[in-house]
């Protein structure tokens, strides 16, 4: 087999359509396109996404950044490294944070997070935590517990138990 000799499959070209050169030509006239509109003159259409002039849907719908939730979860927000002025082995709870005067206020459900160092063994009722947060918690032989019961979210799944 020579280059001269490579040719392409049969049936694989097929000769362009020749509109608007009458009748006998199969496509004459309004070109198979219909009588009139945007979508049957030349260079007609529109581009994806288009609705007509309405509001398209990706510009409808919120996404990615600046997008407010609804209904936000709400903690009350304590650093490990706040923890360390407790006792050893005391329990931590969200009203011992607020005696403590760690926070001035509650905001919702305690949180954990892992800013700062312990190394006190504590025992910590929170109802979240960060990764590194337990991980502190933890390496300084406290324990980390999870509290259901004060959660946001735990008064709506009652609701849909029921």
């Amino acid at each position: 087999m020579r280059l001269q000799d490579v040719q392409p499959q049969p049936g694989s070209k097929k000769r362009r359509r020749r509109l608007g050169r009458g009748i006998a030509a199969g496509q004459g006239a309004s070109c198979g396109k219909g009588m009139r509109g945007q979508k049957s003159r030349s260079g007609g259409g529109t581009r994806p996404g288009f609705e007509g002039g309405q509001m398209p849907l990706y510009r409808r719908v919120p996404k990615l950044k600046h997008f407010t939730v609804i209904n936000p979860k709400q903690y009350t927000i304590v650093n490990v490294g706040q923890l360390a002025s407790f006792a050893a082995n005391s329990d931590v709870t969200l009203a011992s944070v607020l005696e403590a005067n760690l926070v001035h206020a509650q905001q919702g459900p305690l949180k954990i997070l892992g800013d700062g160092e312990l190394t006190v063994a504590l025992t910590v009722n929170a109802a979240a935590f960060t990764r590194s947060a337990r991980q502190k918690i933890e390496a300084a032989g406290g324990r980390c517990e999870l509290v259901t019961g004060n959660t946001a979210d735990n008064s709506t799944e009652a609701d849909n138990a029921e």
